[in-house]
């Protein structure tokens, strides 16, 4: 199951107040808040450093993100190796559903461009 944007800020938004714990916070829930933060992280670099860079690329980032930014919430909640993988995989597939949902199909990027694509308006509140 993938999350969409509305799901991932509401689970970042969850995460980050620090108001959850494992028995309500499962790993789908944990992919949606780490790829919404991973997709924050790698568009605050990206554009500080104002480069344009593949598709391909721009999702080797966000997936590497990802698997860091679940690291360290699933840490802080407490959840096993399994479930850890688990969220992993979804919020690799959750970020680059993100990516191509606000990149690839909405504004018809042939790259990730800072210089001429707006980030998310999800990102305006943070």
């Amino acid at each position: 199951m993938v999350f969409g944007w509305g799901e991932s800020e509401n689970a970042y938004n969850q995460a980050q107040s620090g108001d959850v714990n494992e028995s309500n916070f499962g790993h789908e829930a944990l992919a949606g808040a780490a790829s919404f933060g991973a997709f924050k992280i790698f568009e605050d670099r990206q554009r500080a450093e104002g480069k344009p860079v593949s598709h391909q690329f721009a999702k080797e980032l966000l997936v590497g993100i990802a698997g860091a930014e679940v690291d360290k919430l699933a840490e802080t909640k407490g959840m096993d190796f399994v479930d850890r993988e688990k969220a992993k995989s979804h919020a690799k597939r959750n970020a680059e559903s993100m990516y191509d949902e606000h990149y690839v199909q909405n504004q018809g990027a042939d790259q990730y461009d800072p210089n001429q694509y707006e980030r998310p308006q999800q990102f305006n509140n943070y």
